[in-house]
């Protein structure tokens, strides 16, 4: 019973973070979930609620989708998801862990210190290929979006829309890749059930909170969710 009081706690944070910011879910998610479950049903949950969030949000949003670049990240995406699939069936994720948060303190220090990064078609497809690999690997595409997405300054709007429909295509493919390489799970299926309420209640208030934030704190909320990232996922490997 505590676990999921602690699942519902974490999904109506992350969801409510993702739907006002375009980002979040899984990199709040995620970490959290690894300490209430074992990591492969963990990394389930993540992208089985991640979908939903999807699927409930992209049609009011439709309108802002970057049409070309979310192209450029689903082709991207392609060539990193299946790496990605065999660091999720052989690698020590304790060890994933380690090597991500690493990245993404060393990326967001360079961001805090105003890096600028000129987008160009080759970093849409790199940042798309990194994003598929984290995906099926540890159920985490978020973070080279987001540190790619604000080096070069890309409007929340089109943030927030894009990558939620890149989500559809990368967390679908993923989990299919998963579970017909590795299997499911009952309690994974019945967890993500569970938090269903959550998410949605966290997808309205995130919502509404969207209308009202502008984007000095939309950078500000960018910059300690990477930090906290990347500090979590460096103390938990050790």
């Amino acid at each position: 019973m505590e676990d999921w009081i602690l699942l519902v706690v974490i999904v109506l944070a992350a969801s409510l973070l993702q739907t006002s910011t375009g980002y979040g879910f899984s990199i709040i998610g995620t970490p959290f979930l690894f300490l209430i479950y074992p990591a492969h049903t963990a990394i389930q949950i993540n992208i089985i609620l991640s979908l939903c969030l999807s699927f409930v949000m992209i049609y009011n949003i439709r309108k802002e989708i970057d049409p070309v670049l979310l192209t450029r990240l689903i082709k991207g995406s392609i060539l990193g998801l299946v790496p990605g699939i065999f660091i999720y069936l052989y690698v020590d994720v304790q060890w994933l862990k380690m090597v991500v948060g690493g990245l993404i303190l060393l990326l967001t220090a360079l961001l805090i210190l105003k890096l600028t990064v000129r987008q160009t078609v080759t970093k849409d497809y790199v940042t798309g290929g990194i994003s598929g690999l984290l995906t099926t690997s540890i159920g985490v595409p978020g973070p080279p979006l987001l540190l790619y997405f604000a080096g070069v300054g890309t409007r929340k709007e089109t943030l927030r829309s894009t990558t939620l429909a890149y989500y559809l295509f990368v967390y679908l493919a993923s989990l299919i890749m998963q579970i017909g390489l590795d299997g499911t799970n009952s309690e994974t299926w019945i967890s993500a059930a569970i938090a269903l309420p959550s998410l949605f209640l966290g997808i309205f208030l995130g919502q509404f909170l969207f209308k009202y934030m502008n984007q000095q704190v939309f950078k500000m909320i960018t910059y300690v969710i990477l930090l906290f990232t990347g500090l979590y996922l460096l103390i938990s490997s050790m």
